[in-house]
């Protein structure tokens, strides 16, 4: 006997005639084999040879019907588990490969020079900032550099308020500090307005901080002692959040930022990192370039130096001080602002793809990167193409219990504004996914802009 160790699929086949059943079969079918068993017919047409064509006719639709839904399937539960790698690299699997590579690259330090400290001009932006510029100027007064070799320019974003008149009586104040501001002529947003300003620079080297941003004293030196090589084009300093126990959404801001900055550091040692910190940064001021408008620098400038064969790196004892959202709306709003191009920065050049050329950076770049800008979708593709399968097994009907759950406790969390900390990191994460959604929606309806009204509550 042979037997035929393939799965089996069987069902009972009718043919109909003047909407009656005149026969009925048994078929048994794997891959091209098909065999069936008569079961029964009508006295009347038993003997016309045309009952089996019907039957077998009836038996390949059948079989091509099960075909196409079985590839209908495969092609759901591909998209499934693409989706769950996307989440799962970009949350868990990316941060654990930069842990691996750390302990690989254990004997892997910073190098410094502090005796490389060159002229430098620190630029701050400002949009009406009336209410934390004069703690910034006198914070920039405190700041342990060469007072012959360091320079202050105040790039103000066409300020409406009395921004304006608190740097000019400033500057009367403070003769021998060499303070200058700028304004723009229209508000156009951070990155123009640092386009403008940078080009009344003639420093060798640029520091750029924002208005709520307090300096640590050492930070310029700390960013001037990194820049080693002419191949390091650009520094990025550490935010340190200081209001991270003022409640759950500050909280969850700074637990970010921590695990963001172990990251980036690893990057920055091997290779180069994938962002910056808009709150401290440096660059040689020839190395600038006037991006557009609508971009901003920590997420433009690490991939432009990248992709020119320079390198961007972190030193996170350059440090600056900041208060993130204390209100889930303020996190909200900036979360949007920082999504205004997602796509773009999903796959910002293809040349990236070139890990023969950029090694590392390939690597880092997928993982930091396009995975998370990835998120927004990979989440609504799970979520649908698990609720397709949840009657399939056991498994698929356990994942989409634990989604519908995840996100029950996110809603869970905004109704009742309940206090635990993994209900508030779980709420945290959901309105970040939101704020990409609406960041993506703002991006294909235009209403993206270059600027945004601030957070009060960072102030």
């Amino acid at each position: 006997m042979h037997i035929i160790n393939r799965p089996i699929e069987r069902f009972i086949a009718n043919a109909i005639h003047n909407s009656k059943i005149i026969s009925s079969s048994l078929f048994l079918y794997s891959n091209d084999y098909i065999h069936y068993h008569f079961l029964r017919a009508d006295p009347e047409h038993c003997n016309k040879n045309r009952v089996n064509l019907i039957l077998y006719e009836r038996v390949i639709l059948e079989k091509e019907n099960n075909m196409k839904g079985k590839y209908m399937e495969l092609f759901i539960k591909t998209l499934f588990y693409i989706s769950c790698f996307i989440i799962f690299w970009a949350m868990i699997g990316y941060p654990l490969s930069l842990k691996i590579l750390r302990k690989l690259y254990r004997n892997k330090k910073l190098e410094k020079d502090y005796l490389n400290q060159p002229e430098v001009t620190v630029m701050v932006v400002a949009h009406n900032e009336g209410k934390v510029i004069l703690d910034k100027l006198n914070n920039l007064l405190e700041l342990n550099y060469q007072k012959d070799k360091i320079r202050f320019l105040i790039a103000s974003d066409n300020s409406t308020d009395r921004t304006h008149d608190i740097v000019n009586k400033f500057i009367k104040e403070h003769p021998d500090t060499n303070i200058k501001l700028y304004k723009t002529r229209e508000r156009k947003g951070k990155t123009n307005a640092q386009n403008e300003a940078h080009k009344l620079t003639s420093t060798e080297y640029l520091v750029m901080t924002d208005a709520n941003s307090i300096l640590d004293k050492n930070c310029v030196k700390e960013l001037m002692a990194a820049f080693i090589s002419k191949e390091i084009a650009y520094v990025s300093g550490r935010l340190s959040i200081i209001n991270q126990q003022i409640n759950g959404v500050s909280n969850a801001e700074a637990s970010y930022w921590d695990s963001d900055i172990e990251m980036r550091e690893t990057e920055g040692l091997i290779q180069t990192i994938t962002a910056g910190n808009g709150a401290l940064y440096a660059c040689r001021t020839k190395d600038y370039y006037d991006f557009d408008s609508i971009e901003c620098h920590d997420s433009a400038m690490p991939i432009y130096y990248a992709l020119n064969g320079k390198r961007a790196i972190a030193n996170h004892d350059a440090i600056a001080y900041e208060k993130a959202g204390e209100t889930i709306r303020d996190e909200f709003s900036r979360k949007v602002r920082m999504n205004r191009m997602l796509f773009k920065h999903i796959f910002p050049d293809i040349r990236i793809l070139n890990i023969f050329k950029y090694k590392w950076f390939s690597f880092f770049y997928f993982g930091h990167r396009t995975c998370r800008y990835l998120l927004w979708i990979a989440h609504l593709v799970l979520f649908i193409t698990n609720a397709l399968l949840r009657t399939s097994s056991l498994f698929f009907l356990t994942t989409f219990m634990i989604q519908v759950i995840f996100f029950l406790l996110a809603l869970v969390k905004m109704i009742t504004k309940v206090k635990n900390k993994y209900i508030t990191l779980i709420y945290y994460y959901t309105v970040t996914i939101t704020a990409q959604w609406v960041g993506v929606f703002n991006s294909l309806s235009g209403k993206e802009k270059p600027f945004w009204e601030k957070a009060e509550s960072t102030r």
